[in-house]
């Protein structure tokens, strides 16, 4: 039993350590959203996956455990732990996907101002908004 609640220990302290480094990349990859720059967002994108993909694989292998492993104090300080790492995790990530939702959205809306979509939403020399008016392109010829 002993030996068990070693073993447990050192894959939840992994675990742990895991998610403190997903904590760390999706505080970068609010940077890179809010910067408006693309690079190095498929790359946060791509260690983000391989550390989601070892959280994963480490948690099927913490399952094979008993429940009389998890009842020991050592392995629910660091279960407690990872659980609030967790939930901070998920968090982030959902305002991460915000930031990138409403980063898209301004990508579209200049994109049909630029280009004079007819749904385009443009301001007035007053400030009010002004729908579907493509002035703003109509004479360029490129």
């Amino acid at each position: 039993m002993a030996d068990q609640v070693t073993l447990c220990v050192h894959k939840l302290e992994i675990q742990l350590s895991n998610l403190t480094a997903l904590t760390q990349l999706l505080d970068g990859e609010l940077d890179i959203l809010a910067s408006k720059k693309g690079e190095g967002l498929k790359d946060a994108a791509r260690e983000k996956l391989t550390l989601l993909n070892a959280i994963q694989k480490l948690d099927k292998e913490l399952a094979t455990f008993s429940s009389e492993t998890f009842q020991q104090d050592a392995v629910k300080k660091l279960t407690s732990s990872i659980k609030t790492l967790l939930l901070e995790c998920k968090t982030k990530n959902d305002v991460n996907a915000k930031a990138a939702h409403q980063a898209q959205l301004s990508v579209r809306q200049l994109k049909e101002i630029l280009i004079g979509s007819p749904s385009s939403i443009t301001y007035g020399q007053d400030g009010s908004v002004v729908a579907g008016n493509s002035e703003l392109v109509k004479d360029i010829k490129a």
